[in-house]
């Protein structure tokens, strides 16, 4: 099924078509005093997105029949994996019960995750690495606000994510192949919208109904800049 993770081959005809470590700088700082949410939703959100980045990856690897990828994939799954317990102890150490700070959002990151999952395995690696990374870059930016707990969260965000073997497979994927890369650069731009949203859902609403404002917008601006350079990373136009 995957026999073009080491393959180089001249492009054929065939139609593909779209089914209809964070890198922040710390340059700008925002106050999110006003637009952070509840702690237990932060952490529950938080949480059960790297659940949810566990159990795609898992899927990922049970459908490719290659050793050296499942290795390598099994290392990202556990990079995730790790985050979430390591969430999962700060919930804990702070007395509550995990299943009951995530079964919240079990409904919509289960939506987002099903919006996010391409028809091939080359669109899901992509969707677990670019939204990951936006998203962990956006509950850094967030952990300010949650003194300890929020410096605990942000230490279990900055563990290295293991995510180099999905650059490798998608360079490998779209190496001298104009339609692979046309089509994956595509669908890297076309998860940040869904990703954004999840963002916004984790904010506040302020007075006037909205979550947004000012002092949020140069978050959400490094938040794109640092998914321009992981697009260009893999080899794909941002």
């Amino acid at each position: 099924m995957w026999e073009w993770f080491r393959r180089r081959r001249a492009p054929v005809e065939r139609a593909l078509r779209l089914r209809s470590r964070g890198e922040l700088d710390g340059a700008t700082r925002v106050d999110f005093a006003e637009l952070a949410p509840d702690v237990d939703i932060f952490l529950g959100q938080a949480a059960y997105l790297q659940l949810g980045y566990f159990e795609t990856l898992s899927e990922l690897i049970a459908s490719t029949p290659e050793l050296a990828q499942k290795e390598a994939l099994s290392r990202a799954a556990g990079a995730a994996l790790r985050k979430h317990e390591e969430l999962v102890a700060v919930i804990r150490g702070r007395g509550d019960d995990p299943t009951a700070l995530m079964l919240p959002f079990r409904e919509p990151l289960d939506a987002f995750r099903a919006a996010t999952h391409g028809k091939r395995p080359q669109e899901s690696l992509i969707s677990v690495h670019l939204t990951a990374g936006m998203l962990d870059d956006f509950y850094r930016a967030l952990s300010a606000s949650y003194g300890e707990t929020g410096r605990r969260v942000a230490r279990a965000l900055d563990a290295d994510d293991d995510r180099q073997a999905i650059v490798d497979i998608i360079g490998a994927t779209i190496e001298g192949d104009d339609e692979w890369a046309s089509l994956l650069a595509m669908w890297g731009r076309r998860l940040v919208g869904d990703t954004l949203l999840i963002a916004r859902s984790a904010l506040r609403r302020t007075g006037d109904g909205t979550a947004l404002d000012e002092r949020v917008e140069p978050v959400f601006t490094q938040l794109m800049a640092a998914h321009a350079r992981r697009m260009e990373a893999m080899g794909l136009a941002s």
